[in-house]
Formats: C-alpha cells, sequence, structure tokens
C-alpha cells in the first residue's frame, strides 16, 4: 500500500488555528466502519451514540509548556523545544538556531531563572542540554515555558489550558492527545450518569506524532516510539466490558495505540508499562478497541492510515470529502470523528 494512497486535497483556510468557544460545541461526524454512512451531530451528542455498559477509554497524559524562549550567553536569542527527559536534568531537545547551540554553548532563560548548557548531541541532530536551577523543575516551567503548539498552527494560544484536555494529569507529553480536547467536565458526567464506563490510560505524546511518512510503501516507513501505561484497573474495566457484551470505545489514536500494544492475542488487556511504536495501517486485525473518537488527521499521516484500518479507506477518504464540503475544521483544534 502507498502513501500517496492517503492523501486527500485540503483547503489551508479549514484548518483550525483556536479552539472552538466551547469544548463540547465542535461539530461531530459519526461515521459507521461497516457501511461507511455519515451522519452530521454536535460533540455533546456524544451522549446520545454511547450505550450503558460501554467503556471510554481517554489518556490522561499533560503536556510540557516545554517551549522555552532564552539567549546564548555569547549573545543572540535560541529556542529550545523539550522532546525526552535522558535523568540528571538532561533533555533531548530541538534548537532553534541548532547550528549556534553546539556542545559547550552555555544558554539562560527568564534573567539567568534557568540555566543550561549543551552537553552532546542526540539522533537526528536533537540537542542534550542539562538544565541548572533551584527548586522544582517543573515549576520553572510552567513559569518560563510556552504550549509547544504543531507546527500547522500559526496564532498565539490565548488560555494555555485549552490545549490540555480536562483530564489531563500525568506530565510528560510533547503534544495533545487532541480528542479529547472536546470533553467537559459535565460531558464525561452525563456520560457516567448513563453507565457508560471511564477509564484511562497513559501515553506521552512525543512530536514523531508529526512526523511525515517519506516513504512511498507505508510498509517501510519507521514508526516512533512512545511511553505509555495501562493500570490495572483500566484492564480490568476494559476486560469486563468486553465480557459482558460492551464495546471499548478509545478516545484518541494515542488511547488506540496503546490498548492495541497491551492486549494479547486472546483479546484479554494486561496491566503494562512500556515503550510502544506499533503502526496501525489497513490490514491490521484491531484485538481490543470497538469505536474510535478521533479528530481528522493530516493527509497521508501514520493517523490517518490508523483510522483507515478501523473504517476502511475508502470509507474514510469519502468521509474526509464529504467533511471539507460541509466546511469541518480540521486537526488539532477542529472538529471530531466518531467511528463505530
Amino acid at each position: 500500500m502507498k502513501t500517496s494512497d492517503f492523501y486527500y486535497d485540503l483547503p489551508q483556510e479549514l484548518i483550525a488555528q483556536t479552539p472552538s468557544e466551547r469544548r463540547d460545541g465542535s461539530r461531530l461526524m459519526l461515521l459507521d466502519k461497516i457501511t461507511g454512512e455519515t451522519v452530521h451531530r454536535h460533540f455533546y451528542d456524544l451522549v446520545d451514540e454511547l450505550n450503558a455498559g460501554d467503556c471510554l477509554v481517554m489518556n490522561d497524559s499533560r503536556v510540557l509548556p516545554a517551549r522555552l524562549f532564552g539567549n546564548r550567553l555569547t549573545g543572540g536569542a535560541v529556542e529550545v523545544l523539550l522532546l525526552k527527559d535522558k535523568g540528571n536534568s538532561v533533555w533531548e531537545c530541538l534548537t532553534r538556531p541548532g547550528r549556534k547551540t553546539r556542545p559547550g554553548t552555555e544558554l539562560t532563560f527568564g534573567e539567568g531563572e534557568l540555566t543550561a548548557e549543551v552537553v552532546g548531541e542526540a539522533e537526528g541532530g536533537n540537542k542534550l542540554i542539562k538544565f541548572k536551577y533551584e527548586g522544582i523543575f517543573i515549576e520553572k516551567l510552567e513559569k518560563l515555558g510556552r504550549m509547544p503548539l504543531p507546527p500547522y498552527i500559526h496564532e498565539e494560544l490565548q488560555d494555555a489550558e485549552r490545549y490540555q484536555t480536562v483530564y489531563s494529569r500525568e506530565l510528560g507529553s510533547a503534544a495533545a492527545p487532541t480528542a479529547g480536547l472536546h470533553f467537559t467536565q459535565g460531558l464525561l458526567k452525563k456520560l457516567e450518569d448513563k453507565g457508560v464506563r471511564l477509564a484511562y490510560v497513559t501515553l506521552h505524546v512525543g512530536l514523531g506524532t508529526f512526523r511525515p511518512v517519506k516513504e512511498e510503501d507505508i510498509e517501510a516507513h519507521e514508526m516512533h516510539s512512545e511511553f505509555c501505561i495501562v493500570p490495572e484497573e483500566t484492564a480490568n474495566a476494559v476486560n469486563e466490558t468486553k465480557k459482558n457484551g460492551g464495546r471499548v470505545i478509545a478516545v484518541g489514536t494515542t488511547s488506540c495505540r496503546t490498548l492495541e500494544s497491551a492486549t494479547g492475542e486472546d483479546g484479554v488487556l494486561k496491566p503494562w508499562s512500556g515503550w510502544t511504536d506499533i503502526f496501525i495501517y489497513p490490514g491490521y486485525k484491531f484485538k481490543c478497541i470497538d469505536g474510535l473518537v478521533t479528530n481528522f488527521h493530516l493527509p497521508e499521516s501514520t493517523l490517518i492510515m490508523l483510522v483507515s484500518a478501523l473504517a476502511g479507506r475508502e470509507h474514510v477518504l469519502n468521509a474526509y470529502a464529504e467533511a471539507v464540503r460541509e466546511r469541518y475544521r480540521f486537526f488539532s483544534f477542529g472538529d471530531a470523528m466518531f467511528i463505530s
């Protein structure tokens, strides 16, 4: 299967630059994965589409305010994006300008409140940076850092919490699990009151999620790896749901990848923590999930390939073409789709 098989034409003006006024007021397309039939709703109508006994699984990872703007001690501005905690106050980072942040370069942020030194290089030209500070590093980040918005969003975010889900609690992501941005506490309560079980996994989203597929043969693509956790209570909730005939609905591709990584060939979800580089594309046999709540994804991305594995490539591309005609909003701050 070729990467170009997952291309669709998207007008630039449909890429959402800001969140919708109310989280659950975004549009929701219902897609029947068997027939390809679509129905147009709003996200708050999701409560009508789930049944008592279903289990909704969400990613509770929280985005680090991981963009830091500072200066080199020798002069000149620098931008640093934290990617991965390597331990001992050393982080793998993207830097701009990269050629002026060679090993030995000293950096300062927030009038010296946080200082750092480039101590090495990682794969792909990323830098290893050791930070120096007094107190708690996360508190320094929350004071000095900004949200690392995706590259296709050019507007500044007015409220940083709009790039966090209302149930986020485990700090560690470089990007938001955006399908969850549509939920409000009120909507979650309505779902619980209806008898829908709510369960949580953690997958810390890396910037690899935005990495384009460069190989024409999709099977040649090397998938990025991300750290994830399935708590015992979530494994129990999912397994009980399946045993009782309910549906397991993943919120977002990150929850989907976590569940599928931790489920055995027997369909049983196990408590687990570790790194996953699972690449789901058409032909994949799902072991755990029955449905998916997701946003509209970039053309030729691994995410649209995953969605196509669940609902069929032709059904998905037809639904995307309809979303374009109906002027849906696309990508991280855009509208949503429920595949069942």
